[in-house]
């Protein structure tokens, strides 16, 4: 081993740089075209670009909103891009999560750019999809690829990020998954997505990495040894051993927060898992709890299948006894395996996963749970789904969010009322067809817009919007000559629709025109069929 590779493996294994509690710096890129036009996904996994120029600066791609309140500080701290061809105010069309290169005092860092499960336009497309539609994406500013500190502050620095967001995804950077049918790894670079068939052809990083003894095997077993070797710090979240002493009130008082950050991030009431929690674990002083942080009586085993997003690392378990209803009323003692987690937090976040993802043959086993805001109508969505045996489960429930009026930490918005989800589907009776959930309403609509024949449904099942019907298109035939590398093909006319991939330079036909948003002359469809482009960057011939 070098010793530049000594060096690495040394800091490598150093306290990780971000948690919860330590973001990396924000500088959101809301006047981009990419942060305008794209959409939401379910993150997968993460994807490593390289800038493939020599400008390590992280001023030359990214500036702050010409209208953010904190524009000075960012700037001041990025630097100022002097020619205004950063990624935030030209029509690029392409966008990424973060960006990783040196602020203006040199210190290399990463700059989240866009929301974590916003789609990115970085890898293109390929003949089996793209991983723009499921993968976190960042750029490695490069230099001229000879600096070796340079290159260790920046693999380390991406090292960290991709980590982070392991953590936070509960992703695998060894693992893999399958999409549109090809087995991916959960992290991959820009080339690996093109062998896939995922992406454009593209080198990075290939074409740097080696260079310095690295490559994306490296990446992986470095992000993995990274999160092993600070798990007591990643980890180190309320442990239910303080909840021991302290009196039902208290108990209830020091974890509730928790359950209302919960609910933020998976749409299940915190009123109803704070029952649970009081229910399953007696405030936290039931055996399971103290001894496995286990708060839920979650075990080894649930419903006979996986769901995503499960934060259990799959081999932490803590055995004992306990007692199963059954129908007839009678009690039987069994052993049995249940899973064991570091902290409170992780408990948490594993039971939601659990009651989002749980399927009852191709069904979700707890469907509506999701944003339904009324609590006796989500005890009932658990019950019926089997979540326990006693009889009496829903009963117990919803008293204990009476007796100790739980609702105060339902997560409420900015009116004071509490946070409402709206679903994007065909119908609100066919449940299979829905495209997503989604706490604001300009997003949920801006999916029913790109999806024809939806519309959007608030908690109770009413339709709050419903897209207008497109204008018709007009029929023509005439031919339009591309002059520029970056215009966008998208598969309907409007920049809400997704982007596909560039068209490249060279004439082509259009059969039809539409008006639409986004372009002044309007959107014309190919002749091939693989979508529209926009006839403001076109020249008819």
């Amino acid at each position: 081993m070098t010793e530049l590779r000594r060096k690495m493996r040394k800091r490598m294994v150093a306290m990780m740089k971000y948690s919860e509690k330590n973001n990396p710096l924000v500088c959101m890129m809301t006047q981009s075209t990419c942060y305008k036009g794209t959409g939401k996904m379910q993150v997968k996994g993460i994807l490593w670009h390289s800038t493939g120029a020599n400008n390590p600066t992280l001023k030359r791609y990214v500036q702050p909103d010409d209208n953010a309140p904190d524009k000075d500080a960012l700037i001041k701290l990025i630097g100022k891009n002097a020619y205004g061809n950063d990624w935030n105010h030209i029509k690029h069309q392409a966008g990424l999560n973060a960006w990783i290169g040196k602020l203006a005092d040199g210190t290399v860092a990463a700059v989240q750019t866009m929301p974590w499960d916003y789609k990115p336009w970085g890898c293109g497309a390929g003949a089996k999809g793209s991983c723009n539609n499921a993968w976190i994406q960042f750029e490695i500013c490069e230099d001229g690829l000879t600096d070796a500190d340079y290159f260790s502050k920046a693999y380390k620095e991406a090292c960290e990020l991709t980590a982070y967001l392991c953590r936070m995804f509960g992703i695998d950077p060894k693992g893999s998954v399958t999409f549109n049918g090809v087995k991916v790894p959960a992290i991959l670079c820009h080339a690996d997505s093109y062998k896939l068939g995922l992406g454009s052809n593209h080198g990075d990083v290939l074409h740097w990495f080696p260079k310095f003894g690295k490559n994306m095997d490296s990446v992986r077993n470095d992000v993995a040894e990274l999160l092993k070797e600070n798990a007591s710090v990643v980890n180190s979240g309320t442990q239910a051993s303080v909840l021991k002493n302290l009196s039902e009130v208290d108990a209830i008082k020091k974890v509730g927060a928790l359950f209302t950050a919960d609910q933020k991030k998976s749409g299940i009431l915190a009123s109803v898992s704070l029952a649970q929690f009081i229910l399953e674990s007696g405030y936290g002083k039931s055996d399971l709890a103290q001894n496995a942080n286990n708060i839920f009586g979650m075990k080894c085993s649930l419903s006979g299948n996986t769901w995503s997003g499960s934060s259990w690392d799959g081999k932490s378990k803590y055995t004992k006894k306990t007692q199963e209803q059954h129908t007839d009323g009678s009690y039987e003692t069994i052993t049995a395996d249940f899973r064991k987690y570091p902290c409170i937090e992780e408990s948490i976040a594993d039971h939601s996963a659990y009651l989002l993802g749980a399927m009852n043959g191709i069904k979700l086993r707890y469907d509506g749970l999701k944003g339904c805001t009324d609590y006796k109508k989500a005890v009932q969505i658990i019950k019926d789904g089997g979540y326990a045996t006693s009889l009496t489960y829903m009963e117990k429930l919803c008293s204990i969010i009476e007796k100790w009026k739980l609702t105060q930490y339902d997560a409420k918005d900015s009116d004071g009322e509490v946070i409402r989800w709206y679903r994007v589907r065909k119908s609100w009776a066919d449940a299979k067809s829905q495209k997503g959930a989604y706490k604001i309403l300009d997003n949920a609509k801006k999916c029913a817009d790109q999806n024809p024949g939806y519309k959007v449904f608030d908690a109770d099942g009413k339709v709050v919007y419903e897209p207008k019907a497109a204008e018709p298109a007009v029929k023509v035939s005439f031919l339009v000559k591309v002059s520029i590398c970056d215009l966008n093909i998208r598969k309907g006319p409007g920049t809400d629709y997704d982007r596909i991939q560039f068209i490249p330079i060279g004439v082509y036909t259009i059969m039809e025109v539409r008006a639409g948003k986004g372009s002044k002359a309007g959107w014309g469809r190919l002749k091939s069929g693989i979508g529209w482009i926009s006839l403001d960057f076109v020249r008819r011939i």
